[in-house]
């Protein structure tokens, strides 16, 4: 099938961009330690892509019209939230999370890491996956 209908089309708008509202307040509320290494956009954009081209292909009940549409909108999306992140005045505040002090020199701030639901250990994993840690401690 390579049309629905305009209906169809339309769902997949809306319920694609309510979907992907969810996905970035869902992941700005679990915390850093979700994101460890990804933007909060990247993340959503390779996740929701791969989802998105499986059900395109494996599923007969989305058109391939729908599925189009739903891949040209995660990407105008993730445009968007791009542009709004390096270009508008507190774009990047509202979209991204703000760095948090885990370690001030050279003291693990404990409080903190029960806050962002990070451990010790991950924390000494990423100073010495950085090459910052001396090896003293």
């Amino acid at each position: 099938m390579w049309f629905g209908s305009w209906t169809d089309l339309f769902r997949v708008l809306l319920v694609g961009s309510a979907a992907y509202v969810w996905m970035v307040a869902v992941l700005r509320i679990s915390g850093k330690r979700t994101l460890a290494k990804l933007n909060a956009f990247d993340l959503i954009v390779t996740v929701a892509l791969g989802s998105t081209l499986a059900t395109i292909v494996l599923s007969s009940d989305v058109s391939w019209a729908e599925g189009g549409l739903a891949l040209v909108l995660l990407v105008t999306l993730q445009y968007v939230a791009a542009y709004v992140s390096s270009r508008l005045p507190g774009g990047r505040t509202l979209l991204t999370a703000r760095p948090t002090l885990l370690v001030d020199h050279g003291a693990i701030l404990d409080g903190m890491l029960v806050r962002q639901r990070v451990s010790p250990a991950d924390v000494r994993q990423a100073i010495r996956a950085s090459g910052a840690g001396d090896g003293e401690r």
